[in-house]
């Protein structure tokens, strides 16, 4: 785990930033099937991170609501969660992963991770995985965890797939509820438009990323989740946590979200001292007390401030 991850995180954003600037963004989603979550993890194909799927493990009474972690863009659930999923079991939460999204069609090393099927998609995979863990745990509820791609598309499962009747909590790390203009692409993607450049040019790539266009500020997927009042779901509870050094998503003020039960955390005005950028924030101690205290508001503690390098906790994503 560690360094690969970051740099399949980079080819998938280039992949995207490619299509932008051909001007290939027009066409529609792909429309392969999403696959059901495996009963329990295939340990060799996809390893869980310490910690998650222990599908004996049942919630205490402190704990009542078992943990899903939704891991971000080009990523899987191995290597995102390598810090957070052991630092939460060890604080008695049962915890749960999975790595979605996964595309047949994606060369090596996009082969290896997820997040890259079209959100629409994947949320039927969260779906499948929330009900499992459901089952397995005896649980009504779940609390959501989320990194980048898994801070947005989980909540597609919430508004449009009846997943506000299944999750509680729902902790959103560096998330982009206006989308990114990263690079000025989504400008660029609308200008594109603007002059006719799609759709049937955008088919050519769109199968290798199907989600990368979603997160862009303006898209169609982002305005449908913008309808009805906002991303915002009543009877869910939302926490996000944003970084100003957030490279990826641009403006990181994007991660603001509006809502009567809702919490809008910038690591810098509780810790100057925390540079964590977009990848960091899953391996920085400092963003995982805030989201023990979002996960347990019972029982929360005083948020101690420390030095985190760009890359969160020395010895995790840096490799």
């Amino acid at each position: 785990m560690g360094r690969r991850r970051w740099v399949v995180l980079a080819c998938a954003f280039a992949v995207a930033a490619g299509l932008l600037a051909g001007g290939l963004v027009a066409g529609g989603p792909l429309t392969a099937q999403a696959s059901a979550a495996p009963e329990q993890p295939t340990a060799l194909l996809d390893p869980s991170p310490p910690g998650s799927n222990d599908w004996h493990c049942k919630p205490s009474d402190d704990h009542p609501n078992p943990v899903v972690l939704v891991h971000g863009l080009g990523a899987n659930q191995a290597e995102n969660w390598a810090y957070l999923a052991p630092l939460l079991a060890d604080h008695g939460f049962c915890v749960f992963s999975l790595t979605y999204g996964r595309n047949p069609l994606a060369p090596p090393p996009l082969s290896q991770v997820g997040g890259l099927q079209p959100m629409e998609e994947s949320s039927l995979e969260l779906a499948a995985f929330v009900a499992l863990v459901r089952k397995a745990t005896h649980a009504d509820k779940v609390d959501i965890v989320g990194h980048s791609e898994g801070s947005l598309m989980p909540d597609y499962y919430v508004k449009f797939r009846g997943g506000d009747e299944y999750v509680d909590k729902y902790v959103a790390m560096t998330p982009l509820w206006d989308g990114t203009n990263t690079a000025a692409l989504a400008s660029a993607n609308q200008a594109a438009v603007a002059i006719g450049l799609g759709p049937g040019l955008g088919t050519v790539f769109l199968p290798l990323c199907g989600s990368c266009r979603e997160f862009l500020h303006g898209s169609p997927f982002l305005k449908r989740m913008a309808s009805d009042g906002g991303p915002a779901v009543d009877g869910v509870t939302y926490t996000t946590i944003m970084t100003r050094y957030d490279e990826a998503v641009v403006p990181y003020t994007s991660g603001r979200l509006h809502g009567d039960d809702v919490t809008n955390i910038v690591l810098q005005d509780h810790c100057p001292q925390d540079l964590s950028e977009h990848v960091g924030v899953a391996f920085d101690p400092v963003a995982a007390q805030f989201i023990v205290n979002a996960l347990d508001p019972d029982h929360a503690t005083r948020v101690h401030c420390s030095p985190v390098p760009a890359n969160g906790l020395p010895g995790y994503g840096q490799r």
